[in-house]
């Protein structure tokens, strides 16, 4: 089957159910912008946020809201902030030890997608996806820019074809 009789035949389950993770020390509901984007643009587009939180960049935080969100309904998992370098960004420490499948294109296009708009500055994202009890796993840089690039161009467009490659 190619992909695009794949796209097609994921076409007809409909809404996927979406979680968000905004993982910061720093942003409240109030400014968290990049959480509100990827909501707006998963609900624009006709699917479900079920759940959403914000948590600080603690090991045992963002593992914890892993583990809350895949034994919920959410099929997708996004989360955003911390994948950078800094002593403090540890989304990807934890989120790449958990991933039973890895999607390491994701992460190689996001980062291609990025060195158009900032160059080499781009090398230092470790944004990431893979598979984790049963649910898609999405890791992308907190800032509103890298969320709507990933959102848009990589996300978006083959969501139902991801939630229904876990069901087929």
């Amino acid at each position: 089957m190619s992909s695009d009789a794949h796209r097609q035949a994921a076409a007809g389950q409909g809404s996927v159910p979406i979680a968000i993770v905004t993982v910061s020390d720093t942003r409240t509901p109030e400014t968290d912008v990049s959480g509100k984007l990827i909501r707006t643009l998963a609900e624009d587009a006709g699917h479900t946020v079920v759940d959403y939180r914000i948590v600080k960049d603690e090991p045992d935080q963002v593992q914890q809201v892993l583990d809350d969100f895949t034994a919920g309904q959410a099929r997708l998992v996004i989360f955003n902030g911390g994948t950078g370098i800094s002593q403090r960004d540890r989304t990807f420490d934890v989120i790449s030890r958990k991933l039973e499948k890895e999607l390491p294109g994701f992460g190689e296009l996001f980062r291609m997608l990025s060195y158009e708009e900032v160059g080499a500055a781009a090398m230092l994202s470790r944004a990431t996806a893979g598979v984790y009890r049963g649910a898609v796993i999405f890791s992308t840089p907190g800032s509103p820019n890298a969320v709507q690039v990933a959102m848009e161009k990589l996300i978006l467009p083959e969501i139902q074809h991801l939630a229904w490659e876990l069901i087929r």
